[in-house]
């Protein structure tokens, strides 16, 4: 859910991601990684926005990735073989705080072959470059902030000034799902008004997408005590397809 919140918060708020990103407030429009040549390889974290002159790709990553610089290059190409004309920029933004080398990964090399990407490691960011922009404060507290309740804080002052109810709604619920990262949820429940976040389709994927990952748990539960498929998916509304499938994640992690 954290990548799919990035994708909206990037779709909704181009012009503040190309600001942040090209250094220059471009209207950029969505690209869907399927209009490309191949089919991707996975689309989850994957944002491609694109103007006239340029394809701005993004991959928001919570944990390091081995295959990611291999990735970038494979949708490099396919980016190029659609438009050999535009400029490309690609960009791996990292949520996630971690100690792994990885992150600092920013080139692919096999024998003749060698390209490079950007990397953003939103922990050494200056919360200043958030704060100023709309699509882009529901980052400021994975920034490099030294008391993050109080950027918190800021940020949903912030919100609250905000002309339109669904802006909030939307920077809101983004804030909130992304601060769940660094802080406790009874501190984020207390900082942004939830009545005002149950308003955003980012905040009801979200809800919707954590009760079924309750079901799928208790699923698990009742399928290691023994309970038929048949009763599991009465029980819980899964599929009998779902279930059996998380029968067969189960076996095989015995």
């Amino acid at each position: 859910m954290l990548d799919n919140t990035c994708k909206l918060i990037a779709e909704l708020y181009s012009p503040d991601f190309a600001t942040w990103l090209l250094g220059e407030p471009i209207a950029l429009t969505v690209l869907s990684p399927t209009g490309l040549t191949w089919e991707p390889m996975r689309t989850d974290g994957v944002i491609l926005l694109q103007s006239n002159e340029v394809v701005l790709h993004i991959e928001f990553q919570t944990q390091p990735d081995e295959n990611l610089p291999c990735e970038m290059v494979y949708y490099y190409l396919r980016i190029y073989e659609r438009f050999p004309d535009k400029q490309i920029h690609q960009v791996v933004i990292y949520l996630e705080k971690t100690t792994s080398e990885q992150v600092y990964n920013t080139t692919f090399s096999i024998k003749k072959l060698h390209h490079e990407f950007e990397v953003i490691r939103l922990w050494e960011q200056s919360p200043d470059i958030f704060l100023k922009s709309i699509g882009l404060l529901p980052f400021a507290v994975l920034s490099a902030t030294d008391n993050k309740v109080q950027t918190l804080q800021q940020v949903a002052e912030t919100i609250a000034t905000l002309p339109q109810k669904q802006t909030q709604s939307h920077i809101a619920a983004a804030t909130a799902i992304l601060a769940s990262l660094v802080l406790e949820e009874e501190i984020i429940e207390r900082l942004l008004r939830k009545n005002v976040m149950r308003e955003s389709i980012i905040y009801q994927s979200f809800e919707a997408e954590r009760r079924n990952k309750k079901v799928r748990e208790i699923a698990t539960n009742l399928l290691a005590e023994g309970i038929s498929v048949e009763v599991i998916a009465r029980s819980t509304g899964l599929s009998l397809e779902v279930v059996q499938e998380l029968q067969q994640q189960t076996s095989n992690t015995d």
